[in-house]
């Protein structure tokens, strides 16, 4: 599915209102576990501020054992790092997959300098 403006907007509203409620949600998660030292705590409690997941589902071993065993011998992610920073094009050509195409345009007619008439050398009357 193509990325719309409109969904670009809503995920970054969502990440600012995340960071916005991060310390309410601290607060609220300190003073649940403090109830907890009391024996005063119930799920019902807890199930407000966090996500509880089953213990079946911890306990289970993930299915690509073999994958996290290889990463963490490689120890590295592979990184894009092979990409210019002023034109944002990699090593193939290509621009990076967040970028939309009315970017890509207008980095496109900055690195071709199509947008700047040519000045002519000749005789200055």
């Amino acid at each position: 599915m193509a990325k719309s403006l409109r969904s670009k907007w809503r995920r970054k509203m969502r990440a600012e209102k995340r960071k916005k409620n991060a310390p309410k949600e601290l607060t609220r998660l300190k003073a649940v576990l403090g109830q907890g030292e009391k024996g005063e705590i119930t799920m019902k409690d807890v199930a407000e501020v966090v996500t509880v997941v089953p213990l079946e589902k911890v306990k289970e071993k993930p299915d690509n054992v073999e994958m996290q065993e290889q990463e963490a011998e490689d120890g590295k992610m592979d990184l894009d790092t092979k990409r210019n920073k002023k034109t944002m094009l990699d090593d193939q050509g290509r621009y990076p997959g967040w970028m939309n195409q009315r970017q890509m345009k207008k980095l496109k007619a900055k690195r071709t300098g199509k947008g700047k008439p040519k000045v002519k050398k000749g005789l200055a009357w």
